[in-house]
């Protein structure tokens, strides 16, 4: 996959009878060709509703899910942070990562390949009260971050040393309500942001996951204060139509 572009594409056009692919004559003798799309369509199924139904046919046809299928990963979103790494050198060999809301797992897998995290040296550790995948290499706990004892236990289960960088892609399940879920989000944005200001190693990085919306004049200003530099990223894995953005702190000034 090169980087910047989606791995695969939309669909092919068949070129006609010289490499195969059906064709049809048209009037004056040339050989026209039918396209054959490669989209998959899903039908509405009983109980099911339409927008169930398109998220559905957006996944089969999104070539980020394909891809990170065929290369294992637990989600596309392990493209999103490689592709911000790529750019801005967040992670690296040796580094300790905290990550929260890790489910279903994708970043928690791209942290321990770039930072060569093992099950005799453990370099990453992830939180998400939701059940998830289990990630060589690094330590789940299985815990809402929100409950009091969580920073603790994080720091205990990285064994006791300060992390590089501290990740965090949790959104609140959304309610439909688009200012109520940008809101909610930006809650667990501020309680993230928080806790690495608390436990971060002078020069690391914060990333997190937000939503445009126009609410976080005042987070960006504690962010200034606490680093060298803030960032809006949009990768290109993250979908054309989303509304979400990463606010990305760079050099934890301590």
């Amino acid at each position: 996959m090169s980087k910047g572009e989606p791995p695969g594409g939309k669909g092919r056009t068949g070129r006609g009878a010289s490499s195969g692919t059906p064709g049809v004559r048209g009037r004056s003798g040339r050989q026209s060709v039918k396209s054959r799309s490669l989209t998959t369509k899903v039908k509405t199924a009983r109980g099911r509703k339409l927008s169930s139904t398109l998220w559905l046919q957006r996944q089969l046809n999104d070539p980020y899910v394909k891809q990170a299928k065929a290369e294992g990963y637990a989600s596309r979103a392990a493209y999103k942070l490689k592709e911000i790494d790529d750019r801005h050198g967040l992670l690296g060999r040796g580094k300790r990562v905290i990550d929260l809301g890790a489910a279903p797992g994708g970043w928690t897998q791209v942290s321990v390949e770039r930072t060569g995290s093992t099950a005799e040296n453990i370099l990453v550790v992830g939180i998400d009260y939701l059940k998830m995948i289990e990630v060589p290499g690094a330590t789940i706990l299985q815990k809402d971050f929100l409950d009091e004892d969580a920073p603790d236990l994080l720091m205990a289960a990285l064994g006791g040393g300060l992390p590089d960088v501290v990740l965090s892609d949790m959104a609140a399940p959304t309610t439909g309500h688009r200012k109520t879920d940008h809101l909610r989000t930006m809650h667990l944005v501020e309680v993230a942001l928080d806790f690495a200001v608390k436990v971060l190693k002078p020069g690391g990085h914060f990333l997190c996951k937000t939503f445009q919306g126009g609410t976080e004049a005042e987070l960006l200003k504690a962010m200034k204060k606490r680093f060298g530099s803030v960032h809006h990223v949009k990768p290109p894995a993250s979908r054309t139509g989303s509304v979400e953005l990463y606010l990305l702190a760079k050099d934890f000034q301590g």
